[in-house]
């Protein structure tokens, strides 16, 4: 990884999320969900949420990273896990900040995998080593991501919290 850091403003933020947007409207995709992986892909999930006027919105805990480029051996789902009742038929949009090595992604969809109808993803940035290639990207870096809403220490640090997951 590259000693440089990707530095994304809120502006930034803006700009990218209506790109992604706009490249799903164009593809002919359309949700009728949006899964969110908390809590990096909350705020991308929201602006897409309202950029394609989609309201159905689930999230989904998924722990892997503990510290900055410290992570488990592999993701775990963290209760609640999301009760997909009445939705094989629906196409879901599953969203995160960034694919780094994929394996959250990678987990997220193949637990979609049979109870919905379809599964696409959407991520900020994506990086070369990542498992999982994502559908809509807004941006592709090898640097690590310095996010608006995480570039600055907690106010309130719990034991056991990562800073940037």
């Amino acid at each position: 990884m590259s000693a440089q850091r990707e530095i994304l403003t809120w502006d930034g933020f803006g700009e990218a999320s209506r790109d992604i947007a706009r490249d799903i409207a164009q593809s002919g995709y359309d949700p009728d969900m949006i899964l969110a992986i908390a809590r990096g892909g909350l705020f991308l999930a929201g602006a897409l949420g309202y950029a394609l006027s989609v309201k159905n919105t689930y999230t989904m805990n998924v722990e892997f990273y503990t510290d900055v480029d410290e992570r488990l051996d592999m993701p775990m789902i963290l209760p609640p896990v999301p009760d997909f009742v009445d939705v094989r038929d629906a196409r879901i949009l599953i969203v995160d900040d960034v694919a780094d090595t994929g394996h959250t992604l990678k987990l997220v969809k193949e637990f979609c995998k049979g109870r919905v109808a379809e599964s696409r993803i959407a991520a900020l940035y994506e990086k070369p080593q990542s498992v999982i290639h994502c559908d809509y990207v807004w941006k592709r870096t090898d640097m690590w991501i310095n996010f608006p809403w995480s570039d600055k220490e907690p106010i309130v640090k719990r034991a056991g919290s990562a800073r940037d997951a």
